[in-house]
C-alpha cells in the first residue's frame, strides 16, 4: 500500500506497518475488497518529511515494540532513555519544530505509541522550567497584567 503526504509525495508502506495508525486502519477497512497493494491513503495534513519519520517509527515498532511508558511519568532523571529503549530515545531527539509536527501527525493519524513518546520528550524538555520559560518554549504570549504577574510570583 501507499501513503500520500500533504505535498503529494508517495511512500510505499507495509500494510501491517500502516495499520499501526488507527486512522489508516479504519480507511483500509472502509475500502475492504480493494487490493491493499494498490491502495493509496491520502494524508493531507502530514508533510512528507514528517510522514517519513512516522513510517520509520512504525516500521521499527513492528520489529521492536517500544517499552510502554508508565503514567504518570516521574522525572527523577531527565532522560527519555530511562523510559524507553535507546533507538526510540535517539529517534525522538529532533528539532522542536519537527517534534511538534510529529505530535500533530501522531494525534491526527491516531498512533498512540508515537504520541506517547513525543509528548514524553516535550515533558522532559519543559521539566524544571519557570512559567516564563515555558511560555517562551511554547511561544505563548503572556497577556497577564503586570500587577497580576507580580502577585503570582509572590505566591510561588
Amino acid at each position: 500500500m501507499q501513503q500520500k503526504s500533504k505535498e503529494g509525495e508517495i511512500f510505499p508502506v507495509d500494510i501491517e506497518v500502516a495499520r499501526m495508525s488507527e486512522l489508516v486502519k479504519g480507511m483500509l477497512e472502509d475500502e475492504s475488497g480493494d487490493d491493499e497493494d494498490t491502495t493509496e491513503i491520502p494524508l493531507p495534513s502530514v508533510k512528507a518529511a514528517v510522514l517519513k519519520k512516522v513510517i520509520e517509527f512504525c516500521s521499527h515498532y513492528k520489529s521492536e515494540p517500544m517499552t510502554e511508558i508508565k503514567k504518570p511519568v516521574i522525572f527523577t532523571v531527565t532522560d527519555v532513555a530511562k523510559h524507553v529503549q535507546k533507538w526510540y530515545a535517539d529517534f525522538i531527539n529532533v528539532e522542536k519544530v519537527l517534534l511538534f509536527e510529529l505530535i500533530v501527525a501522531a494525534d491526527d493519524m491516531d498512533i498512540k505509541p508515537l504520541l506517547d513518546l513525543a509528548t514524553l520528550s516535550i515533558s522532559d524538555m519543559i521539566k524544571g522550567k519557570t512559567p516564563e520559560e515555558r511560555r517562551k518554549f511554547f511561544n505563548v504570549k503572556d497577556d497577564c497584567p503586570p500587577e497580576e504577574e507580580n502577585k503570582r510570583r509572590e505566591e510561588s
